[in-house]
């Protein structure tokens, strides 16, 4: 065999093993994206589900027999949450400060928390630290998986 024939085996080896380092690479980064996306694809339906729960709620407590009540009847702020440990959550604010560890089968511990805040009627943006006809419901879902947590938020409104 002369030196050319040796140097192209060489370079073909060469090329070989770059695009076999190449391609073994690629599917590395295509199996971490995909389980990346399982990931956050399972926090946004964990948040979704919560939130879908709260829909079925009350808006106050103040209206759970009867749809319409004054401002001044309404849960102030500083009520928010559930009454004790045993009561049932029957109504949007009872979810603030709400916390849960939920395992799913391709990642685990997925913390869902959840905070209930009056928004003012004009910009719900805004919060408000007094009643009013608005609740805004933020579920934020975070994992040792997750680079960045999964945040949907809601307004609830009760005119």
């Amino acid at each position: 065999m002369s030196n050319i024939q040796s140097m192209l085996a060489l370079g073909a080896m060469v090329i070989l093993t770059l695009t076999s380092l190449r391609f073994n690479g690629s599917l590395l980064e295509s199996t971490t994206a995909e389980m990346e996306n399982k990931v956050y694809l399972t926090a946004f339906s964990l948040a979704d589900d919560l939130i879908e729960e709260i829909k079925n709620k009350a808006f106050d407590e103040a209206t759970k027999n009867f749809p319409v009540a004054a401002l001044s009847s309404l849960t102030p702020p500083a009520g928010f949450g559930v009454p004790t440990k045993t009561s049932p959550r029957d109504d949007i604010d009872d979810y603030n400060n709400y916390s849960n560890t939920i395992s799913a089968p391709h990642a685990e511990d997925y913390l869902v928390t959840c905070a209930v805040q009056y928004v003012r009627n004009d910009n719900q943006n805004t919060v408000s630290t007094v009643q009013t006809y608005y609740k805004r419901v933020t579920v934020s879902v975070n994992s040792p998986f997750l680079r960045n947590p999964v945040s949907l938020s809601f307004i609830f409104s009760l005119k």
